[in-house]
């Protein structure tokens, strides 16, 4: 039977599983069956995960050969609706595609005596309405063509302009073809964007390369290596907290804190490693990390900066997956290992309930440790603490926010509206919990005043990462609520945790 302290967390499991799927199908209803088939792709990538965690709400625990067989499942399932989809928007794609052919042959058929080149534009504003040189002007036009994006209107647009048209062919391809014609005629003066109007049809915008993003000026540098230092120190005040003693207070004991202090930063360094890896296979620049220094953990991670526009979408999902991915994979290694070097006489006795606050935590110390950790005090290895730490860490930077790398991970597959409302959703949520939790609280108050903003668009807005990425961006979201989601008292009693 389920307690009274249980009913509502089950309650709102529920309640907030069927709300994510009725308003997923309420907005792929009117596109149809194309809306339809990615709309239970949606549902089969999300069930396993819903499925697991009202278990968990409801006290049932599924395995890891349960887990692992559900994945295979929806992975087949996504795979075979994939198939579909493509299948029945090439269709689409057909379709539309004549009957745009067909209305550009006459456009073009009613202008051929005023205009003789492919770039027909029916609705055209004063030259001296543009900010844009006229010369200038007419040479991005000419970039456009009937093969590519037929041009039916111009519009200003703060220092550029907007082009109004149909899209032909497959947009990234059509985007990196423009992209080339326009920097073969006017170098590197210009950045063509290829985004989604408010009608969710595409349109190009042009603006001077002028805006792009700033590199960092010398004072930005020096703040940037301040806040190096200072992490530097929390995370060695962490370590000395750890060990039940403060570090300021006692700076002789410095050789103590070194070692928790130095994984703490090897955790970071790694996060930050896998952003510019990865940023640099897309010739994408980073600017330093300003690393946010938090005397509870070590750290909050850092915020990194854009430096250059971002090509595509799916650039933009491989650069913010990295850092959580290579800080993630090191901080479970550190634990797993931990847990491994365990043994009666380790460094940390913890009282068994800690393994509550974490279902991924919670669950591998079972595994791993068997029936120790019924025990009232759990004896643990150093790295078992330095890679739970370096899990939260992570975890802390995957909620979907703002400029977070969760953040920006679902700006990258679902759109920036999506990412808006994640945004929103997040910080309601870290303000609930904020009431009986004080990490949340200082985490809630650095997304809003540092981090809510979404990221600019790339210059390929409207091409969108594959169904690989969705899934590893769904498995990097399911992986920060597990690590920050704790186990229910009932659950925790089955496990034989506390």
């Amino acid at each position: 039977m389920f307690t009274s302290s249980e009913t509502p967390i089950i309650a709102a499991v529920v309640l907030v599983a069927f709300g994510i799927l009725g308003w997923g199908f309420y907005r792929a209803k009117p596109f149809g069956k194309l809306g339809i088939l990615a709309w239970l792709q949606s549902v089969v990538l999300m069930a396993p995960w819903l499925l697991f965690f009202g278990c968990f709400a409801a006290g049932i625990y599924i395995n890891i050969a349960g887990v692992l067989l559900l994945l295979v499942a929806s992975t087949g399932v996504y795979i075979f609706l994939g198939k579909q989809l493509r299948d029945a928007g090439q269709d689409a794609i057909l379709k539309q595609r004549a009957t745009e052919r067909l209305a550009a042959e006459t456009s073009e058929a009613a202008n051929s005596p005023k205009n003789g080149n492919n770039s027909a534009v029916v609705a055209e504003l004063k030259p001296e309405e543009m900010t844009i040189p006229e010369e200038d002007l007419h040479t991005i036009k000419g970039i456009f063509g009937i093969d590519t994006f037929f041009a039916t209107e111009t519009i200003p647009y703060q220092e550029g302009a907007i082009f109004k048209g149909n899209l032909r062919g497959e947009p990234e391809e059509v985007h990196n073809r423009l992209t080339k014609s326009l920097q073969g005629r006017l170098g590197d003066k210009y950045r063509l964007f290829l985004v989604e109007n408010t009608d969710g049809k595409p349109v190009m915008i042009v603006l001077p390369s002028r805006n792009d993003p700033r590199p960092m000026q010398l004072p930005q540098k020096v703040f940037a290596v301040i806040l190096l230092l200072a992490t530097i120190a929390t995370s060695l005040e962490a370590s000395g907290l750890l060990l039940n003693f403060d570090l300021f207070s006692s700076p002789s004991r410095f050789p103590e804190a070194l070692p928790i202090g130095l994984g703490i930063c090897t955790i970071l360094i790694a996060h930050e490693i896998g952003h510019w890896i990865l940023a640099q296979r897309h010739q994408v620049r980073l600017s330093l990390p300003f690393f946010l220094p938090a005397v509870q953990i070590g750290s909050f991670g850092a915020i990194t900066r854009f430096e250059s526009l971002l090509p595509n979408r799916k650039a933009l999902f491989d650069i913010a997956l990295a850092g959580p991915a290579f800080g993630g994979i090191v901080s479970l290694l550190m634990l797993v290992t931990g847990l491994l070097l365990s043994h009666p006489g380790s460094l940390f006795q913890l009282p068994n309930q800690f393994f509550q606050g974490s279902i991924l935590v919670g669950s591998l110390a079972r595994v791993v440790l068997g029936a120790a950790v019924k025990a009232p005090l759990v004896n643990v290895h150093p790295l078992v603490i330095i890679g739970w730490l370096g899990l939260v860490i992570t975890a802390l930077n995957l909620m979907p926010a703002g400029q977070l790398d969760g953040g920006r991970i679902v700006q990258a597959i679902y759109g920036r509206k999506t990412a808006g409302r994640a945004t929103f959703a997040t910080l309601a949520l870290l303000a609930l919990v904020s009431l009986g939790n004080t990490l949340a609280m200082y985490w809630a108050i650095v997304i809003f005043f540092l981090q809510r903003d979404a990221e600019r668009p790339s210059l390929n807005e409207v091409t969108e990462p594959d169904d690989a990425r969705a899934a590893l961006g769904l498995l990097a979201l399911f992986l920060m609520i597990s690590t920050l989601l704790p186990l229910t008292p009932s659950l925790a009693g089955r496990l034989g945790i506390g």
